[in-house]
């Protein structure tokens, strides 16, 4: 399933916050800012048309007194007083009739008689904004009473607009030098803040992607940081713990694979060999039989001379060796699926150590068996698995003259194993991929058919068992034959 993202493509994490985060929070500053201003300008106009409230209150009465005496010098003295208080534009007094008694200011008014006379007959205090000789000005209407309490008149304090704007354009101006100030101020906070508390870990979790993906797969995430933060590294630690185990498993699978691909590529040619091997020694063992016969009444004649005695008895030598050759090739071509029998492994190693013992004398080799404390059993065709072991010991003596040679046999999980070393030189390592190969001998020619280790391998992986060259406790070359194990119990069973 396709996942459509609501993020602007190749956005990071520091402008989605700014987007997200910054951006509506300034846009709730400036509109908290623009009512608060707002407010402010409304008082502020407030405070200054209360000046000129007060500045009108605080003349009336002594305005009203002259004006009903009718003492216009008194009434010019008083509204030029007026002018004095504040930032008075203008003074102004009218009759009852609305007729401009005195003024004191700037320009003279406009006003409508009628409106004026209308205003003094309402006898109320009122303040409006309006123009005279085409400048705007705030001007505020208060009665004239004279004695007795009778309204004979009417004053007009009148102030400029513009020392109104002055002052609102001043607090916009702080207004506005504020709400930058905060805004930048609130900008850099909240990008410090992410740098600090999430940008350089995600820095250093992109960083330790970036080193994994280069090739340091042993790699691992640094643990450091908000939780969430934590949560991530863990994740990747486990992730790429999970590849580097998963790649470590598949590996031992194809070392595996391979090795039984190997095993099997063998095991066919061996078979395969086997089988031309005992149609070969089948073919050879009548023609020999028949040549040693021959020679055998040869040298029952008595005509013959010491010579002749002597070629045909190095013929009867030779024969002999073929013969040798031909058992070994009918052994390593004998067919798998032998009858096999539950034995123990002593008997199996005493036997064969019984079998070459002559050799061993021969070649003046001291054979040492080491058995374990308790009884060790497996189940194999004992002459066939006699005759591996008999190989391994034959060879072992003749790689090590005047040395020593070892038997040992142990069991390991469910594993039999028997291993034959020896003191001699060992096996180089070039020869060591051939060493199972039938014919394949390192010995000089006429001394060895290659066929002994090949022998002993056929036997051992047809009871499901295994040989291999290891490192043995003597200098020399250590081969180990591994069997299933049969346990007591199966023995107690079977007996």
């Amino acid at each position: 399933m396709t996942h459509v993202s609501d993020w602007p493509p190749g956005a990071s994490l520091r402008g989605a916050l700014v987007l997200k985060v910054v951006v509506p929070l300034l846009a709730l500053m400036l509109a908290f800012s623009y009512l608060l201003l707002w407010t402010v300008e409304r008082n502020s106009e407030r405070r200054l048309q209360a000046e000129v409230e007060l500045t009108a209150r605080a003349v009336r009465l002594p305005l009203g007194d002259s004006l009903a005496r009718n003492q216009s010098h008194d009434l010019q003295q008083l509204l030029q007083s007026v002018l004095g208080v504040g930032r008075v534009y203008g003074a102004y007094v009218y009759d009852r009739d609305g007729k401009l008694v005195a003024y004191a200011g700037a320009i003279e008014p406009d006003q409508d008689e009628a409106a004026i006379q209308e205003l003094t007959a309402e006898g109320e205090q009122t303040g409006e904004y309006q123009r005279i000789k085409g400048r705007e000005v705030y001007s505020y209407f208060v009665p004239l009473e004279g004695v007795g309490g009778r309204i004979n008149g009417l004053l007009q304090v009148t102030r400029r607009w513009s020392d109104f704007e002055r002052d609102i354009r001043q607090l916009r101006l702080i207004a506005g030098g504020l709400s930058g100030l905060l805004a930048g101020v609130a900008i850099l906070v909240i990008l410090f803040g992410h740098r600090s508390a999430v940008g350089k870990h995600l820095q250093r979790l992109t960083a330790s992607m970036e080193r994994v993906a280069s090739g340091d797969r042993a790699h691992r995430v640094t643990l450091s940081g908000p939780r969430e933060i934590l949560v991530l590294g863990k994740a990747l630690n486990q992730m790429l713990d999970s590849i580097a185990e998963a790649e470590r498993q598949m590996a031992e699978q194809k070392s595996r694979e391979l090795d039984l691909q190997a095993r099997l590529r063998q095991s066919q040619q061996l078979a395969a060999v086997g089988r031309l091997a005992a149609g070969v020694a089948h073919e050879l063992g009548s023609p020999l039989s028949v040549i040693d016969g021959k020679a055998q009444r040869i040298l029952r004649s008595d005509r013959l001379e010491a010579p002749q005695r002597q070629s045909v008895q190095q013929i009867r030598g030779q024969v002999d060796r073929l013969s040798g050759i031909v058992r070994q090739l009918l052994d390593f071509g004998r067919a798998a699926g032998q009858p096999a029998r539950l034995i123990g492994a002593e008997v199996l190693a005493r036997s064969a150590a019984a079998a070459v013992a002559d050799e061993l004398e021969r070649y003046r080799v001291r054979l040492s068996l080491e058995a374990p404390a308790e009884p060790l059993s497996c189940r194999v065709d004992p002459a066939r698995f006699e005759q591996a072991l008999t190989n391994l010991l034959r060879n072992a003596a003749q790689a090590s003259p005047g040395g020593q040679v070892a038997l040992r046999w142990w069991c390991e999980g469910n594993r039999l194993l028997f291993q034959v070393e020896d003191d001699g030189p060992g096996v180089p390592e070039e020869h060591r991929a051939a060493l199972f190969e039938p014919f394949f001998t390192t010995k000089p020619v006429g001394e060895g058919s290659g066929l002994g280790l090949a022998v002993a391998h056929g036997v051992v992986a047809e009871y499901g068992g295994r040989i291999e060259l290891v490192q043995g406790r003597l200098p020399g070359a250590a081969f180990r034959l591994g069997l299933p194990l049969i346990t007591e119990e199966e023995r107690d069973a079977e007996g």
